[in-house]
């Protein structure tokens, strides 16, 4: 259900890059991208426990399930330098190749999430 949901809330940026992007602004597609994630990281996430602290309320401590949070941290970071390295390997352009590319280490990533889960 998570994922359907990011999925979601993705769209409006994926449509926005597209439509820069064919306009001739690949950059602005790319930083737009990342702007939005990074925007998420730092707001989307603190925000709601931000929120739950506020709100009065009788819980005095949030259990909070990490199971398998290490492999989680591992996978992510794998992906990072997977990311980055293929960038540094198309010489820091965006390609139809790179973006095949990101798009098949999305599946993968997409992929082993639902088997873990």
């Amino acid at each position: 259900g998570l994922t359907f949901l990011a999925a979601g809330t993705s769209v409006p940026d994926l449509l926005s890059s597209v439509i820069v992007a064919r306009m001739g602004e690949g950059d602005m597609a790319v930083s737009s991208s990342i702007g939005s994630n990074i925007f998420d990281i730092l707001v989307g996430l603190p925000l709601p426990w931000l929120i739950y602290l506020v709100y009065p309320n009788d819980e005095s401590l949030v259990v909070i399930g990490a199971e398998g949070v290490w492999i989680s941290i591992l996978i992510l970071l794998g992906m990072l330098v997977l990311v980055v390295g293929s960038i540094h390997l198309s010489k820091w352009q965006l390609t139809k190749k790179l973006g095949i590319t990101m798009f098949v280490f999305y599946i993968l990533f997409l992929v082993q999430a639902i088997i873990r889960s």
